[in-house]
């Protein structure tokens, strides 16, 4: 019995550093990096969240792919530390289905 209490014990300290960790890594910054780099890390990754200054922020994805069934791409530009305009990729929006009367 003790021996399984140890086990358990020992593999909740293990799940709460792992989580320590992620909490810890936060979200990369287009500040921070160049406009190749950026526009690369969308790229491999395929949907990202990317801070673009402090306290903002967006997802940002590769394709059409990475979006919901009701949702379209729109491309998107974020400022990078060469440029002040970097197309990075696109955001997924919200289709509207409703027409203004």
């Amino acid at each position: 019995m003790r021996r399984v209490l140890a086990l358990v014990l020992a593999a909740l300290a293990v799940a709460s550093l792992s989580v320590d960790a992620a909490q810890a890594q936060g979200r990369p910054d287009s500040l921070r990096m160049s406009c190749g780099s950026a526009r690369g890390l969308v790229s491999q990754r395929g949907a990202i969240v990317l801070g673009s200054g402090p306290n903002l922020y967006d997802r940002y994805v590769a394709s059409q792919g990475f979006c919901l069934p009701d949702e379209i791409t729109k491309p998107a530009w974020v400022p990078t530390a060469d440029t002040r305009q970097c197309f990075i990729g696109y955001r997924c929006e919200r289709v509207d289905d409703e027409w203004p009367f």
